[in-house]
């Protein structure tokens, strides 16, 4: 059978299995073990134990866990609640603050827990009410916390780009720098739109606020400080040569631990159960599908499906502008239906291939794929964002939530487009930190 067809059936099959409910993990194993059935027989099975534990056997790996118990030991205090008072505070008076404020402090707790859904959930318990108080239309309190929630994997650290640095063997240390600046940029087109919705809206409601005396800004930061401070030393251990990610991972997750006990009061066993708890349950689900995606990967080569594709993609007489079009509309179109670690580990060995003979940067790919994966995050039909603004604002529409996000999408696409016509903002702060690659 031809190779590329075989891949068409495969990936309708995965849809399929994807697509009746069961995990996203247990779908690749059940799609690689029926094709490695019928086209090697049932001796191929014996490999199956082997690729799926061998793929876990990576150092690196255990810095998703720590990553995650770093995110969640701060999602569980009020360090999200500080963040939004103290940005509040400070921006109190400025056309649109309210919105920036949940914008700045959606980027700094990303930065922080990593986690698109815990930034959703953190800021916008505080944030949606208090916009709809102050006479912010639903749309514009609900989509820009949708919005900025999804910074969460993309500014670092990122476990999304974690898993693509090991999916792709790539550094995750330039991965993690090569976020940075896009993050910024997205965070500062947030920021542009909310202040030109406001201007144009003309409503003298949303630009009235409570003034603020300079104790009171002052008074809240050290609440925030220790926190940052991590964060900066844990990405200053790693770019630093001090420590690896892994290593600079686990003591960035004590220091969280101790500060969530410390300023937080976060000591009772049951409180600290609970953080360890759903830690475990996202990272055990997270290297449950690594390991599941590597038998996938295992299967679409033995099979030679992969390299059918890469071939075949390979002898196209298109642009390659035109190429990375289709790559992302493909993209886009996975991220409406999965999660983004699932499309990373199945996508981006196939993908990297054809990105690399195209002659783009795999470092500056990594970041589009991200945005592309952070737009399917406020997209239905699966838009996890949405569902969790839904939960917290259960009396605003999800079409409400929706159209509120709908501007936010439009400033990622334009993020793209910068970042197509000028690369250069995803890959010079890892060449200036880490030196030129060879």
């Amino acid at each position: 059978m031809d190779p590329l067809f075989l891949g068409a059936i495969v990936a309708v099959a995965t849809i399929l299995v994807l697509f009746s409910g069961v995990s996203v993990a247990l779908g690749l194993l059940i799609v690689s073990g029926g094709f490695l059935v019928i086209f090697d027989g049932m001796r191929s099975l014996e490999l199956m134990p082997e690729i799926l534990f061998g793929k876990l056997d990576n150092f690196a790996l255990l810095s998703i866990p720590m990553f995650i118990i770093m995110g969640a030991s701060i999602s569980s205090t009020r360090a999200g609640a500080d963040l939004y008072e103290a940005l509040e505070r400070w921006l109190t008076r400025v056309p649109g603050g309210l919105v920036i404020s949940n914008l700045g402090a959606c980027a700094l707790f990303a930065a922080m827990s990593g986690s698109s859904p815990a930034t959703c959930a953190a800021i916008g318990k505080m944030g949606i009410p208090e916009m709809r108080k102050r006479g912010y239309p639903d749309g514009v309190a609900a989509g820009s916390i949708a919005a900025g929630g999804t910074l969460g994997i993309l500014i670092p650290p990122s476990v999304t780009m974690i898993v693509y640095g090991i999916a792709t063997e790539t550094s995750i240390g330039r991965l993690f720098l090569a976020g940075v600046i896009p993050g910024l940029l997205l965070v500062g087109l947030f920021m542009a739109w909310s202040l030109y919705s406001t201007w144009k809206s003309g409503d003298t409601n949303l630009l009235s606020a409570r003034s603020y005396t300079w104790k009171e800004r002052f008074e809240v930061l050290p609440r925030v400080v220790p926190f940052l401070a991590i964060i900066l030393g844990v990405l200053y251990a790693m770019y630093g040569g001090i420590a690896t990610p892994s290593e600079t991972a686990a003591v960035g997750a004590l220091l969280c631990l101790l500060i969530a006990i410390v300023i937080y009061k976060l000591w009772h066993p049951r409180d600290l159960w609970v953080v360890l708890r759903d830690s475990t349950k996202e990272s055990v689900m997270i290297l449950f599908i690594i390991a599941a995606a590597g038998v996938f990967s295992y299967m679409l080569s033995s099979l030679y499906i992969t390299q059918s594709i890469a071939e075949w993609i390979g002898t196209l007489d298109v642009n390659r502008w035109v190429l990375m079009g289709a790559v992302n509309v493909f993209l886009l179109i996975a991220g409406f239906f999965l999660p983004p670690v699932a499309v990373i580990l199945m996508a981006a060995p196939i993908l990297l291939p054809i990105i690399i003979t195209a002659g783009f940067d795999p470092i500056w790919f990594a970041v589009i794929l991200t945005i592309n994966m952070e737009i399917g995050l406020i997209s239905p039909p699966v838009g996890l964002n949405l569902y969790v603004i839904s939960g917290i604002a259960p009396d605003i529409q999800l079409k409400t939530i929706l159209l509120g996000s709908l501007p936010f999408v439009a400033c990622m696409v334009v993020a793209i487009v910068l970042l197509c016509l000028f690369p250069g903002l995803a890959t010079w702060l890892p060449d200036a930190v880490m030196g030129a690659r060879q």
